[in-house]
C-alpha cells in the first residue's frame, strides 16, 4: 500500500508542504512501487473472470493472493526507497478498491457470501473514503485507524477462505466467521472514523 505521510495525531490541521519538483512522467509512473500498483489494478479482471467461469477457484485465489501481496510492496518499496509519488498516492487507495470490491462482488455472484454483508463493508470503504476526502477540503487530516488496518489484513484471509470454502467441507464456517469477524472491524472502524470526522470538522 503506498504510504501517506502520517499524522502526528489522529487529527492535525494540515500544513503547507513543498511542492516536490516535477518528475519525469514516464520514470514516475514506470517506478517498481506505481507498476506494483498498476499490475495489482491489470490482475483484477483476470481473478473476476477465472472466478466466474469456475475455470479453477485455486488459481482465483493465486491471482488474489499475488494482487493483496503488491498492496504491501508497493508501499514497503516506495518508503525503503524513497520512490513515493502523487500518482502512487492517487492509484493505490483506487486499486485496493477495486480489488477487494471485485473478490467481493464475485463471492455474492458465486454464492459464497452473503450479498448484505459485502454492502456494508464496501460501503464503509466509500463512506470513508468520502469523510476523509471533505476532511482534507476542511485543513483537516483523518490518520488511519489501526482498526481499519486490521479489517485490511482480516478481508484478504476471509475473500481466501471463502474462495476455497468449498475444499474446507465441515471448517467451511471458518470461512463465513472470518467474513463476520470483517463486517464487525468495517463498522467499528467507520464508525472510529466518523467520531474522528465529527471532532475536527463538525465542531471545527
Amino acid at each position: 500500500m503506498q504510504p501517506t505521510e502520517a499524522a502526528p495525531a489522529v487529527l492535525e490541521r494540515a500544513k503547507p508542504t513543498a511542492v516536490p519538483p516535477p518528475e519525469n512522467v514516464a520514470t514516475e509512473i514506470w517506478n517498481l512501487p506505481n507498476s506494483l500498483t498498476l499490475l495489482r489494478i491489470f490482475l483484477v479482471p483476470f481473478m473476476v473472470v477465472v472466478l466466474l467461469t469456475k475455470y479453477s477457484n485455486y488459481l482465483g485465489l493465486a491471482i488474489f493472493f499475488v494482487a493483496a501481496i503488491t498492496d504491501y510492496l508497493d508501499g514497503y518499496l516506495a518508503r525503503k526507497y524513497n520512490k513515493m509519488t502523487r500518482l502512487g498516492a492517487l492509484l493505490d487507495p483506487i486499486a485496493d478498491k477495486l480489488l477487494m470490491s471485485a473478490a467481493f462482488i464475485s463471492l455474492v455472484e458465486l454464492g459464497l457470501a452473503r450479498a448484505w454483508m459485502i454492502v456494508i463493508i464496501i460501503g464503509r470503504e466509500f463512506a470513508v473514503s468520502g469523510l476523509r476526502s471533505i476532511a482534507a477540503q476542511h485543513g483537516v487530516t483523518i490518520a488511519a485507524s489501526p482498526l481499519g488496518k486490521t479489517k485490511m489484513v482480516a478481508q484478504v484471509f476471509a475473500i481466501g477462505l471463502l474462495i476455497v470454502g468449498y475444499e474446507l467441507g465441515e471448517f467451511r464456517f471458518i470461512g463465513e466467521l472470518a467474513l463476520w469477524v470483517v463486517m464487525l472491524f468495517a463498522l467499528v472502524s467507520g464508525i472510529d472514523y466518523f467520531i474522528k470526522f465529527s471532532r475536527g470538522v463538525l465542531r471545527g
